[in-house]
This record gives C-alpha cells, structure tokens and sequence, in this order.
C-alpha cells in the first residue's frame, strides 16, 4: 500500500505534543488589532491546545503525527 498523504496546510498550522495534544495558534489576529480589546489580544497571545473534537479532525489530516 502506498503512504497516505499529511494535509500541506495542517502540517504548518499545527504540531502534536508528547502527550499526543495539538497546539495551534490563536484565531483572529492578523490585522485590525485597533477595534479589539486588550483582553482578546494578551489571552491570544503565544499557543492553545485544541479541544478533543477539533485534535480529531486535524490528526484525520496528519495520519503519521501521533
């Protein structure tokens, strides 16, 4: 059987944790930082482990990262 293929855009967005958690980056902060609240922008900061729902979909998309 061949090799089943990782997703090109999962594989820059997300990386899978020793445990087998995903972390991802915050949503929302290319641009228009201005009209959003400091709070948003000091809680977006850096990286978040995806929920189990979301990390089941995202590990569908990279099949050898477990």
């Amino acid at each position: 059987m061949p090799k089943m293929k990782t997703k090109s855009s999962a594989k820059k967005r997300f990386k899978v944790t020793a445990n087998g958690h995903i972390k991802a980056g915050h949503a929302g902060k290319r641009h228009g930082m201005i009209k959003r609240s400091t709070k948003f922008i000091r809680t977006a900061r850096g990286t978040r482990l995806l929920s189990k729902p979301d990390a089941a979909i995202v590990k569908k998309y990279m099949p050898y990262a477990r």
